[in-house]
This record gives structure tokens, sequence and C-alpha cells, in this order.
């Protein structure tokens, strides 16, 4: 370890949404945090291809309450004030209608303004250090410390690090976690249309045998038109000639799956295809080393959910760290890590096994299969205790929330 190594509380290898988030709630207590990622920093601020849009529950948008980006964010984010879903286009559906004075269930945004307002927050603050583009030689853990060896030969040393790099951790697999991991024979067609009718800040799902196809809503532009995000769950093999299909023929494809309760829809976006696969890893940490977000999760979006599990672990990793930091323990201290394991592993695992039984149940053909899916819908439906527990995921408000969560720094 060289004597001009940069020191920090903290190294975060990623500067995607969950990286960020991670260096702007640490740095919101006091922390002083290393991000390094070899993205260009004009990708960052200006992802024009990037027309993927992610939904934020209530509980998960309380982090930016927290740590003041919330009033920057609210611009261009649409609140969602009702979930319908519906088994194809045949008769009932379920309806997540909050109480007249309830918030709404959360929001959507595009992803390349969420990041875009996390990386000039992160850019801005004086407690992080952002290092791009900038690739990873070497990283060693041992009992006294992290150290991580840039391509420039500059050392950061930290006494932990934090892996927020992806499905394809580098981190994640040196340390030897043992993952569970498969693919399914989807892939998720995203684009943004408009369209006539007001989507009235509600979010649609709709299964089909092929896929559940989503429509969320967005804020209108700026010539006032309504739109909307499609991610459309094709099978994998339909998935890229579906996309590259000329605009009018897609736009059909788009009335036949809705039904046309939005009206006559018009692509405005391209249309980004990618495969959708799941990975769960047995633990979340290792010496001195914790996985937050896709690094250590991977679900199928038929849930949304993916990026509140990644802003739940964040929240969770936080406040472990403040704690220990308060009663004096070192910040990659084992007692730490467990504390962030047993809090995030068993809600992870509940929340990947219930997406992955959905995408099974919802994907089986035939009308039994249909006619059983609807009962359930329908028994949902009828059932106010029930109901309102499925509210409750949708908000993210169950289970043992960290302070980050109900809008409180720790």
């Amino acid at each position: 370890m060289s004597n001009s190594a940069k020191h920090s509380d903290a190294i975060i290898l990623g500067a995607g949404l969950i990286g960020l988030t991670q260096a702007l709630t640490l740095a919101a207590h006091g922390l002083q945090v290393a991000v390094i990622d070899r993205a260009d920093p004009a990708d960052l601020r200006d992802a024009k291809n990037d027309v993927r849009v992610s939904s934020i529950n209530s509980a998960s948008w309380n982090i930016f309450v927290a740590i003041g980006l919330a009033e920057k964010l609210e611009p261009h984010a649409s609140p969602i004030d009702r979930i319908l879903i519906n088994d194809g286009l045949k008769p009932g559906k379920l309806d997540f209608t909050p109480d007249e004075f309830d918030s709404p269930l959360g929001v959507m945004i595009e992803n390349r303004l969420l990041q875009k307002t996390l990386f000039e927050a992160a850019q801005k603050h004086e407690r992080i250090n952002l290092h791009m583009p900038i690739r990873v030689q070497q990283t060693d853990r041992d009992a006294h410390g992290v150290s991580v060896s840039l391509e420039n030969s500059d050392e950061h040393i930290a006494p932990l690090l934090i892996a927020a790099d992806g499905r394809g951790s580098s981190v994640r697999d040196a340390a030897g976690i043992v993952m569970a991991r498969w693919q399914y024979d989807h892939s998720a067609i995203a684009c943004t249309v408009s369209h006539e009718q007001p989507h009235e800040h509600t979010a649609y799902e709709i299964f089909y045998p092929s896929g559940p196809f989503a429509v969320l809503p967005m804020g209108d532009d700026d010539k006032g038109r309504h739109r909307s995000a499609i991610v459309w769950t094709v099978a994998r093999k339909d998935g890229q000639a579906l996309a590259k299909i000329n605009k009018r023929a897609f736009e059909a494809e788009l009335m036949k799956k809705t039904g046309g309760f939005l009206g006559p829809m018009t692509l405005e976006s391209d249309r980004v295809t990618y495969p959708l696969g799941f990975h769960h890893s047995a633990s979340l940490t290792a010496e001195r080393l914790a996985l937050v977000g896709d690094a250590g999760h991977g679900i199928h979006p038929i849930a949304g959910q993916g990026l509140n599990l990644g802003l739940r672990d964040v929240a969770a990793l936080t406040e472990c760290i403040v704690d220990g930091a308060r009663t004096g323990l070192d910040l990659g201290d084992a007692q730490i890590l467990a504390r962030y394991d047993r809090w995030r592993g068993l809600d992870n695992l509940m929340m990947s096994a219930a997406t992955d039984i959905l995408t099974r149940l919802f994907g089986l053909p035939g009308d039994a299969s249909s006619a059983i899916r609807r009962f359930g819908i329908g028994m949902v439906q009828r059932l106010p205790p029930l109901k309102d527990q499925f509210m409750a995921e949708a908000r993210g408000e169950s289970g043992d929330l960290p302070k980050l969560l109900m809008g409180d720094l720790v």
C-alpha cells in the first residue's frame, strides 16, 4: 500500500442508479465516498438512447426525500395513482386504487433523467469523489482493509468495498459468492408512445401467455400529448423481429394488446430489446464487501420491483454502516455486514421467488389456466385485507423498513 493512496470511508464500484444513490446516502451522513466506474460521464449526463423507465414505489421515493433530491426529481416524475391488472383482455380485473387521502402508490420516471439528476448531485457533493471513466486493475481485501488499484496507477483504500457493478459483477465473482441463475425464454421490448386518451396516472399490467404487457404512465410531452412507457414481454425468439417491424405495424400490434383503451397509439422513441433472466446470490457480503442492487439479485420485471429492491439494499446498508460508525466499529466490520445480510437476504429471496412464481403462473397457456388466474384475481379484489396487503407490498411499506424508506436520515 503506497503512501500516496487516497483514503475514503467506502469505495463504491459502479456509478449507475444504485451506486450513485448509495454514494449520496452515505455522504448525507458525513462519510467520504469514492465512486469508480468505466462509464463516460457524458453518457450519465445525457443517455439519449436509454428509453427505459422505472417504477419507484412510495417507500423508495422517501430516500430521495431524505437526501434532498425529491424536489429536483418531481418535475420529471409521473405519479402512479392506480394499478389495474388483467388476464388478457378478458372480464375481471384487480384494481389497486388508494383511498382519496393516501399518497400515490409510487412514481414513474425515465432512467436517463434519474441518472442525470443523481450524477449531477454526486458531482457537486464535497464528500463524493468520482473517478471515471477508468478501469479497475486490481482489488484486494483482507483483515486490514480494502485496496483498489486503477489503470492510471492510482490506489484507493477504505475499510469497505461496495459492489454496485451490476449483474456481471466481477467483484462478486472474485469473492466466490455462489449464484443461482437462469434465463427466461423471454425478451422485453421497451419504448415510449403517445396516445389519444389520458392515462389518468394509471399503470396497466395485462398478462398474456407470452408474457406481461405493461403500460406505464408518463408525463405529457411539451406539445401536450399524453405519453406512456411500454414494457412488452415476448418470447425470446420473437423479440428482435417484433422490435424491427415497421412503425405502423408495431403500432397496430400495440393496439391489439391494449384493446384500444387509450385510443390510437403513436411510437415516439426507439425500441430497445433485452433478454430477461433471474439471478440471486447466496450471500450479500464477503470479507469487507457488500453487494447492492443487481450485483446481488436480478428479477423478472413482471412486478416492476427490480430498482426498488436495490434501493431497499441501499437504505438498509446505509443504516447498518452509520449505526456501526456511531458505535465506533470499523466500517468493514463483520458485525455490520452480517446485520446487512440478515436484513436484506430474506426480503430479496422472497421477492425474487414471488416474481419467478408469477412469471411461470401467468405464462401457463390454455383456458383452464386463464380461468384459475381470473379466479385468483377476483378473490383478491373481493377481500379487502388481502388487497390491502398487496397494496402495502406495491408501496414498499411492508417488512422491517430502514429509516431512509420512511423519509428520515439515520
